[in-house]
């Protein structure tokens, strides 16, 4: 079952929280990054759910304003990897002092999926099966939050982006 994922830009009034987001910057694409600089936090969940996102992204947020690291895109990627927490990484333009700090390196392979957070796991599914048809072996899942919830609510769309991390593969000679 595929899911609908993208739809055209249409003209929306922006929140002057988060910008308006098009699906188009990402939908379908491969991705790679050198030593792309992140701030890395966890988060802590059960059964996957977070409990103390918005306290951890608005601690965050200040860091970076205050170290004058803000990315234009302002990319917020989870690795969901447990029941009980996530790692949270935010793309800053230099190391933030008083923060972890993470290198992400590789290609990457992106979707774009619309839609309530309750359906993430079939998303995690449909970007397996994305990464398996083009032939490259996943290493790491990643999901990029686009806006914060009350963006999401007041723009009537909430998408989120498939980040798939691909194995390189050896050069044969």
């Amino acid at each position: 079952m595929q899911t609908e994922h993208v739809e055209t830009l249409k003209a929306v009034t922006p929140t002057g929280c988060c910008p308006p987001f098009d699906p188009a910057t990402w939908e379908g694409k491969e991705v790679r990054w050198d030593d792309k600089l992140f701030l890395k936090d966890h988060v802590v969940s059960f059964l996957h759910v977070p409990l103390n996102m918005g306290a951890r992204v608005t601690k965050d947020v200040a860091l970076i304003e205050a170290a004058g690291a803000k990315s234009e895109q302002q990319l917020m990627l989870t690795d969901d990897s447990s029941l009980w927490g996530s790692e949270l990484y935010i793309d800053v333009t230099r190391p933030v002092p008083g923060a972890k700090m993470e290198h992400l390196s590789g290609t990457f392979l992106t979707r774009v999926f619309e839609g309530p957070y309750s359906q993430m796991g079939r998303w995690a599914e449909e970007m397996k099966a994305y990464v398996a048809a083009k032939g490259h072996p996943l290493q790491k899942l990643y999901f990029g939050y686009v806006m914060c919830p009350a963006c999401a609510k007041a723009y009537g769309k909430n998408y989120v982006v498939g980040f798939a991390q691909v194995k390189s593969e050896a050069p044969t000679d």
